[in-house]
């Protein structure tokens, strides 16, 4: 089965997605049973009125833009609450919340830290943890999400 990379779908997509004033934060594909799924976001979260509009938005064109040979489930949905940042915007957007990370390996004797978000440049971020900042390399970082408190 044929289909379009990730990165094509992005770049077809982000135009409709701008145009509704959400940003996509990740694309999925799947080959059995043959899926795309399209997360979004906005600055002020994410609604279903918006994810539903973006849907009906896209769905014609991505028949003519032909992701797969054959049919396929579209799916539009929000990243949740626990997402991981993953681009430059994402780690701007969250400066000053409590962060979970979870490391690859042990650092400092643990495996995942709450940490609240100070800095970011290019792979490396700037945590206050314990009252004290750190320097951490995005590549020894498995998942960073905002901390979620109830």
């Amino acid at each position: 089965m044929k289909f379009k990379s990730i990165e094509e779908i992005t770049q077809f997509l982000t135009p409709y997605a701008d145009s509704i004033g959400a940003e996509i934060v990740e694309v999925e594909t799947k080959i059995k049973p043959p899926s795309l799924t399209i997360y979004l976001d906005t600055e002020s979260g994410i609604d279903l009125d918006t994810l539903e509009k973006f849907h009906n938005l896209i769905d014609l064109p991505l028949d003519e833009f032909d992701v797969y040979e054959g049919n396929y489930t579209l799916n539009v949905s929000s990243p949740g609450l626990d997402r991981a940042l993953k681009t430059e915007r994402d780690f701007i957007r969250n400066m000053g919340r409590d962060m979970e990370i979870k490391f690859f390996a042990p650092m400092m004797g643990k495996k995942i830290i709450e940490a609240k978000l100070i800095g970011y440049n290019n792979n490396v971020i700037t945590v206050e943890y314990e009252g004290k900042e750190l320097n951490l390399e995005l590549s020894k970082i498995a998942k960073i999400s905002q901390a979620i408190k109830f």
